[in-house]
């Protein structure tokens, strides 16, 4: 992983305790009031009332749970997360990701830089205009040799951990998702041009794919 540069670090002196990835995978709604920093109040304001209420109902749940994990009180989590950025920790606190779908929220922490990525596992999908297009021509050639049937749920997968991979590697979809390649018969995740081959894992939750990548991802613990 050489050469790759991310916003947020390896833990420094974090909370004993805190030495794997925590996941939670929630409702997007909020049962109290909201828990913002001043400047996530200020940004929100300015947001359309739909994206208002989910940036900062996201941000809200987010800082309640990195507060347990971080052993710290959720308004004073170091946390900076403008609308449409990826958000990020101070340096020494470990690395954050989010995605929302629908009304589902999935969060994640980790002592490295980490990604995530949610859909629902039966969204209805044009898998094979989907591949055609944006997957590296391998994969487009490996998704033939499978059954047609399996074709939406294997590019779905294939999808999310490619998001969340882009989400691990601070970049974007339009810059990197032809670059990413997921071979599901050997199970690896590899960026064809820097040859990165970050740990990545894709379940099931309550209907849900979740997808994670970073290190020690297999070992995340979901909350």
């Amino acid at each position: 992983m050489a050469g790759l540069q991310h916003n947020g670090g390896s833990l420094r002196g974090g909370p004993s305790g805190a030495a794997v990835p925590r996941l939670w995978l929630l409702p997007l709604r909020a049962e109290d009031s909201w828990t913002l920093s001043e400047a996530e109040r200020a940004w929100s304001a300015a947001l359309p009332p739909a994206v208002q209420y989910r940036y900062r109902t996201s941000r809200h749940l987010l800082r309640c749970r990195l507060a347990a994990c971080l052993e710290l009180p959720p308004e004073s989590v170091p946390l900076h997360s403008p609308p449409g950025e990826a958000p990020g920790l101070a340096e020494g606190y470990g690395a954050v990701s989010l995605s929302h779908s629908r009304d589902q929220l999935l969060l994640a922490w980790s002592p490295w830089p980490i990604g995530v990525d949610l859909e629902w596992a039966q969204r209805p999908i044009a898998a094979e205009l989907l591949a055609r297009r944006f997957f590296p021509p391998r994969e487009w050639q490996q998704l033939q040799r499978q059954d047609p049937p399996e074709r939406p749920g294997l590019v779905l997968e294939s999808w999310v951990r490619k998001e969340a991979a882009i989400k691990w590697q601070r970049s974007s979809l339009a810059t990197d998702l032809r670059h990413w390649h997921w071979c599901s018969e050997q199970q690896r995740l590899e960026h064809q041009l820097e040859g990165w081959q970050p740990p990545s894992v894709c379940v099931r939750r309550n209907g849900w794919l979740c997808a994670v990548v970073g290190q020690a991802a297999e070992q995340a613990i979901w909350d």
